[in-house]
């Protein structure tokens, strides 16, 4: 569903992303980790182009992404996007929040985008917050918020930039399990994250970066259990030690 091919991306003098070639595949879990620095953020971000690639190709369903004749904002309806730092609007409800793509974009009228978007909030267990603002919420609850405002536009893949980080340790879990049973109703996810705990479980393959590139691919019994890199076997040592 998701390919990479020579992914090549440059932040002036600094080469972020090396000759990345990778795929994802049609309902499967990707999850892409590594060291700080080593262009997760940057390669997720490629694919729904809210970062540029300099050199190589990336298609989604077989479409070249960069095609002059692509409708970006369609494109973009298409690949639901789930942010470290929620990006709720402040001012709208759960509810509008949730409601504002599928009326705007897709035109639904708003009983029908509002009967889903209550069924959303339902599967993320955040029924009774219809009504509130995001203020009210804690940050578990927005970033669950976040989630049912992506799955609204019906994306046949969602992404995840460090989904967890931005939130306090016992907000975590409540974040995971909306993930993980996304993932069982076998949607196709690209998730960088730093919860390896949910690497191992969830993912059916591991993506290793560092310094650009990706350095190892594997199952999570692979990459957990037998790292062959060198850069990969320090990185679980340090995490097992930490």
């Amino acid at each position: 569903m998701i390919k990479f091919s020579a992914v090549n991306k440059w932040y002036g003098e600094y080469h972020a992303l090396v000759d990345v070639n990778a795929e994802v595949n049609k309902g499967e879990v990707v999850v892409v980790c590594g060291p700080s620095g080593s262009g997760k953020s940057t390669l997720i971000r490629t694919v729904n182009r809210l970062e540029e690639i300099n050199g190589g190709k990336i298609s989604f369903d077989d479409q070249d992404i960069h095609d002059k004749k692509m409708n970006l904002n369609a494109y973009r309806s298409r690949i639901g996007f789930v942010f470290q730092q929620f990006n709720l609007f402040p001012h709208l409800s759960v509810l509008d929040n949730i409601t504002l793509s599928p009326m705007r974009v897709r035109g639904i009228k708003r009983g029908v985008a509002e009967q889903k978007a209550a069924d959303l909030l339902a599967r993320v267990g955040l029924s009774s917050k219809a009504q509130s603002f995001p203020g009210q919420l804690s940050g578990g609850q927005q970033q669950r918020v976040a989630i049912a405002r992506a799955l609204a536009m019906d994306p046949p893949a969602m992404l995840f930039d460090e989904p967890t980080s931005a939130l306090d340790p016992e907000m975590v879990g409540e974040v995971l399990s909306v993930m993980k049973s996304l993932a069982q109703d076998g949607m196709t996810m690209m998730c960088v994250t730093h919860e390896m705990g949910f690497a191992r479980e969830v993912a059916d393959r591991v993506w290793f970066m560092d310094a650009g590139k990706i350095i190892e691919t594997g199952t999570p019994d692979e990459f957990f259990s037998h790292p062959k890199h060198e850069r990969a076997k320090r990185f679980l040592s340090d995490l097992r030690a930490h």
